[in-house]
């Protein structure tokens, strides 16, 4: 998925850790791991931990492909992942034989992301599709027709992000295309319907999207659920669209990095913040719904209170494309950007 923020980077040092011997280097979505859980984690092990953020699939995925990364856990989506194991990127650590393996609700054990769950262990999931500010648009919102064809008060007033992932998925579903089509008539009509949007579109980013959207700058964004209720309980007005069409889906995971240096302190980490407890704490700090088990009565993000984390429309999680579909993703967005 996708954070929002731009990149941060973020060192805990805690007095009971800093003696410590032991290290643990996060690389992980933008201000998506709880620093309460963090400081709870490092003073109950010793640990001395440090978190780097990124903002794209794509930072993460070209990082560990230069090799020697220097982190020991990272959070990579269902198709990424999936890339990063072929690749040989990342550890196989035996997940399934880790206690956090019996946490993981069973709907979302051993999925074709890492079939025998020897690589990772889920994180947090969550869909992605368009957002509207209520004081500026008023109009419908439950048809992906009116983000990419859009009308009225939302010409010129609406943003995209920057980069393809789920945006791409999004038009697909749209237009009634299959996710990693190899047909190139079928993404001619995608690249169509985005460069007839592309007049209306504000921006194309995705930072600063909370204050963009909460300013009425733009109308409506493409956005993540998981933000977008973070920004409505923080009053400001906006509501993620319930679209006929469907969602585009994502799970992030905890893997390790191929080599990691401190191999036994990010088993340890994965093992602590998939405990129901920790896990409950860590939904109730991202926003993001958790598969994991949880504490139910010390949920804060119920279906009544949240229902975005709820979607009663079809969701549809992006795929591991094939090179040749692959290029077919990466030709229709450089030609958008042209």
């Amino acid at each position: 998925m996708k954070s929002l923020v731009t990149a941060t980077a973020l060192a805990l040092c805690l007095s009971s850790a800093a003696q410590a011997e032991g290290k643990l280097n996060l690389y992980v979505w933008a201000d998506s791991v709880s620093p309460a859980l963090i400081e709870k984690f490092s003073r109950e092990h010793e640990v001395e931990v440090h978190v780097d953020g990124y903002t794209s699939n794509e930072d993460l995925l070209t990082k560990l492909q230069a090799g020697s990364s220097g982190y020991d856990v990272v959070t990579p989506s269902q198709h990424f992942l999936r890339i990063m194991i072929d690749q040989g990127l990342l550890e196989n650590y035996g997940a399934n034989q880790l206690a956090a393996f019996d946490n993981i609700d069973p709907r979302w054990r051993n999925q074709w992301w890492d079939e025998g769950q020897d690589y990772s262990i889920p994180f947090a999931y969550g869909t992605a599709g368009f957002v509207v500010n209520t004081d500026v648009y008023k109009g419908p919102t439950d048809s992906l027709r009116h983000f990419f064809e859009p009308e009225g008060d939302l010409v010129g007033k609406i943003a995209m992000l920057s980069q393809p992932d789920e945006v791409i998925g999004a038009a697909q579903l749209y237009l009634g295309i299959p996710f990693c089509t190899e047909n190139p008539d079928e993404m001619k009509k995608v690249l169509d319907l985005l460069q007839a949007q592309k007049p209306a579109v504000a921006v194309y980013s995705g930072d600063n999207i909370a204050s963009r959207l909460a300013s009425g700058e733009v109308a409506a964004h493409f956005w993540w659920d998981g933000e977008e209720l973070r920004a409505r309980d923080g009053g400001a007005p906006v509501k993620m669209a319930m679209t006929s069409e469907g969602l585009v889906g994502w799970i992030d995971s905890l893997a390790i990095p191929k080599g990691a240096a401190n191999r036994e302190n990010a088993i340890k980490f994965i093992e602590f913040i998939s405990q129901p407890e920790n896990a409950t704490e860590q939904m109730n700090f991202y926003a993001h719904s958790s598969p994991m088990m949880l504490v139910a009565d010390k949920v804060v993000y119920t279906r009544e209170k949240a229902p975005e984390l709820y979607p009663e429309v079809p969701v549809q999680f992006s795929r591991t494309c094939s090179p040749a579909a692959q290029d077919l993703v990466t030709r229709v967005w450089t030609q958008l950007m042209q």
